[in-house]
């Protein structure tokens, strides 16, 4: 399987003058966990991942003043669309880092996440009657995050409450 057949190729893109509060509000209505950032004046292009909203946030600072351009990624490595997932999983573990820019003739044509190969490459069980697969579980309103939604696992069974 390729890059091209997991990654999103609806991208976020956010201006390194936006703050990291409002990065982080497109980031959280568009449920993505990294935005491309556009930079023509400085580094071209970059990324900030919830990463580094997280620490920045973390160091106590404000983010309604701290700006995208002083906290995104400018050391960024890019994939082909045409690259394995393997490869792709392999250059991410090797950098540290979990999201991939995509990248087509000077053009980004997407971005690729650990979660997008996961996703791709994670077995589906068929279920017990033969039946069709089952959705996914989707986790609801009213829901928080690091809370399970209804009929998750968790507890005994799981390793620190996950179920792998």
């Amino acid at each position: 399987m390729l890059v091209k057949d997991g990654m999103s190729q609806v991208v976020l893109s956010v201006g390194p003058a936006h703050t990291l509060r409002q990065a982080a509000r497109m980031m959280a209505v568009q449920r993505v966990g990294a935005a491309v950032v556009y930079d023509t004046d400085r580094s071209g292009i970059g990324i900030l991942t919830e990463r580094d909203i997280l620490n920045a946030v973390g160091a106590n600072r404000n983010p309604d003043t701290e700006l995208v351009c002083d906290h995104r990624t400018t050391d960024v490595v890019f994939a082909s669309p045409d690259w394995s997932l393997e490869r792709a999983a392999e250059t991410m573990v090797s950098g540290g880092f979990r999201h991939l820019i995509v990248v087509e003739g000077g053009e980004v044509t997407g971005l690729l996440s650990m979660r997008d190969i996961v996703r791709c490459l994670a077995p589906r069980p068929a279920p017990p009657d033969g039946g069709p697969l089952a959705e996914p579980a989707v986790v609801t309103a009213g829901s928080h995050a690091g809370e399970p939604s209804p009929g998750a696992r968790t507890g005994a069974g799981t390793s620190q409450g996950r179920p792998w």
